[in-house]
């Protein structure tokens, strides 16, 4: 993680502080841990019943190592990203979108394997006008583009446009900080726990 931050401030990454890229690395591994954790619970239960406490503990401390290294893939992959974002916007307010669309991203993708998980099924009527649209699949991909993209560009311009709104993203960051860096302990403890059970 040290490796990784030094060289996105080197030379042409220069718009990152340290700072700015650990609260980017933050926000993050906020929606990794929290869906992460989510999942390892809800599979702890049958876990326990089938073997012991220690395998289900086993089980979260992999989706915990397995989240902090879902949540490095994710900030590389934002962080390059963000070079794309214009300098002229000051750093905090760049992080400030950045951390927004992950988020956002995020909270997409957790509905779409929510939707699978609890074998949902969409409303009968729309089936049906899907059916007699005759080109099913485009019209599910209208309506989830016209759902995600506004999702995106919106909180996106009014960062970027918006100074209160801007403030509250970053003071909300600034919160929920605390919490992420606790997972990040859980973090330490997991790989702590992965070892022993592996050695």
């Amino acid at each position: 993680m040290e490796k990784a931050t030094q060289s996105l401030t080197h030379a042409g990454f220069q718009r990152y502080s340290r700072s700015g890229l650990w609260s980017l690395f933050l926000v993050c591994a906020l929606p990794c841990h929290v869906w992460t954790l989510i999942l390892t619970l809800n599979d702890v239960s049958w876990v326990m019943e089938r073997t012991n406490a220690w395998d289900a503990l086993g089980v979260i401390c992999y989706g915990l190592v397995f989240a902090f290294f879902e949540s490095v893939t994710v900030f590389l992959a934002i962080a390059v990203l963000g070079l794309l974002v214009s300098a002229g916007w000051d750093e905090p307010r760049r992080i400030a979108l950045l951390g927004l669309l992950v988020v956002t991203a995020a909270a997409w993708l957790m509905c779409g394997q929510a939707y699978f998980l609890l074998e949902l099924r969409p409303p009968g009527p729309l089936v049906e006008l899907a059916a007699r649209s005759g080109h099913p699949l485009r019209l599910m991909y209208a309506v989830l583009l016209g759902l995600i993209v506004p999702s995106l560009l919106i909180p996106a311009l009014a960062v970027l446009r918006s100074d209160g709104f801007s403030r509250l993203v970053q003071a909300a960051s600034g919160r929920l900080a605390v919490l992420v860096q606790f997972y990040l302990f859980l973090d330490v403890l997991g790989l702590l726990i992965v070892v022993i059970r592996n050695v």
